[in-house]
């Protein structure tokens, strides 16, 4: 008789291995045997995954319909049902989500109209995929007129936890001034070192005002 996820060896089952390391740690078929939940009483649920991506290979499983999955052993209504409404849900977000890619230090400079004549120093940070596409985008500290504070696990530990391959870092001039100060300069620093540490690079710290940017890494600060 096949196991189902419950039957599986705790290490070995894909909703722990989802809590315990995150979505991007798991193959296609783990992540559908989330979804599968189950197997049939002659095949477990990720050798029943399996078969279904064989079935519908690339970008065919993501359009299949009710009946097309019904047919296959094992794809009962519930699951049918399960695999469609994920994929409907996944489409409906991507579609509201703004594809934003940082190449260049201007991007970053546009990107942040919200804080570029703020008073205050706000340091923001900007977690990326392999693309250079944005992941998610946080404002980490706070500060005075010409001071904020930043600690790296600060800014490393959402990147750890939304698997970003890389980091962009920016914070606001209050005084209109381009030159990095001595604690933007050990900052900028230090950031480098934990992210050669985490596997995570920085690959880029920007400073903006009002009209203009100025980038550690096109100036040779990285």
């Amino acid at each position: 008789m096949s196991r189902d996820i419950t039957e599986m060896e705790t290490m070995d089952r894909p909703r722990e291995k989802l809590m315990r390391y995150g979505p991007g740690r798991l193959s296609d078929a783990e992540l559908l045997a989330v979804l599968l939940r189950t197997g049939t009483r002659d095949r477990g649920v990720l050798a029943l995954s399996g078969d279904l991506l064989r079935r519908f290979r690339g970008a065919a499983l993501a359009d299949a319909g009710f009946s097309e999955l019904k047919v296959r052993s094992g794809i009962g209504q519930a699951k049918a049902c399960g695999v469609i409404a994920a994929f409907e849900l996944g489409r409906r977000f991507i579609a509201g989500k703004k594809a934003s890619i940082y190449l260049k230090p201007r991007d970053v400079w546009e990107e942040l109209r919200d804080i570029r004549e703020n008073k205050k120093e706000h340091f923001v940070a900007f977690y990326l995929d392999t693309r250079n596409q944005e992941i998610k985008r946080d404002i980490v500290s706070i500060g005075t007129l010409n001071y904020n504070l930043v600690h790296p696990r600060e800014v490393f530990e959402p990147a750890v936890r939304n698997l970003a391959a890389g980091i962009i870092v920016a914070h606001n001039h209050p005084s209109g001034c381009l030159e990095p100060s001595d604690e933007d300069l050990s900052l900028n620093r230090r950031l480098v070192q934990a992210g050669k540490l985490l596997g995570i690079e920085l690959l880029d710290h920007v400073i903006v005002t009002k009209d203009a940017y100025s980038s550690f890494k096109q100036r040779n600060l990285m």
